[in-house]
């Protein structure tokens, strides 16, 4: 029986990319660029006036993240919905306490 390489990645080598939007204007900001690390799934996002580029490779994790962050963005944005940018940090924070404590993970155990 042939032996099968396994593929050793370590935590924040190898990330997941995708843009979020367009949305409406926040601050002038009108996208979010979303980076999901493979190993750990920490998300890091960043609200941006455009498009950087035009197509980006994404996988389902970084979907995943997508989802749970406009679902945050929904409940906490006003009715205009015109300062998701300024809670875009607030979201995230939010998405990393969820996440770890369905986890049973605290967030100072990463």
């Amino acid at each position: 029986m042939p032996l099968t390489t396994i593929l050793e990645i370590d935590i924040f080598d190898v990330w997941g990319i995708d843009f979020m939007g367009p949305f409406v204007s926040s601050c002038g900001n009108t996208y979010i660029l979303v980076a999901v690390d493979y190993v750990s799934k920490w998300v890091e996002a960043v609200a941006l006036p455009n498009k950087a580029f035009d197509t980006l490779l994404i996988n389902g994790q970084v979907e995943v993240s997508n989802e749970d962050i406009k679902s945050i963005l929904s409940k906490t944005v006003n009715a205009n919905r015109m300062d998701w940018s300024k809670k875009l940090d607030d979201a995230l924070l939010e998405n990393l306490v969820i996440f770890r404590w369905n986890l049973s993970i605290r967030p100072c155990g990463l």
